[in-house]
């Protein structure tokens, strides 16, 4: 990434994902932050970002282990159709 202030929002976006896993640099930050200024569709996307996260760090829905069991089959038989 080069040292220009002003960012894509390929990037911007790119940041806020390094961001949400604590893996972006300070200047990377401010970056994202000078480009949150001046654009809303980052300003949003940063936002869905932080609630999802939010949402999958959230302490699990407690399932009994037939669910659980019937969750992994029916993840495992959509993964075997993509591989």
């Amino acid at each position: 990434m080069s040292n220009k202030i002003f960012i894509p929002c390929k990037d911007a976006n790119h940041v806020c994902d390094k961001t949400q896993y604590k893996e972006a640099s300070l200047w990377e930050k401010i970056k994202l932050n000078i480009h949150l200024i001046y654009c809303r569709a980052c300003r949003k996307y940063t936002k869905k970002n932080s609630q999802l996260t939010k949402l999958v760090t959230k302490d699990p829905i407690p399932m009994d282990a037939s669910a659980k069991a019937n969750l992994k089959s029916a993840f495992e038989q959509e993964l075997a159709k993509h591989q």
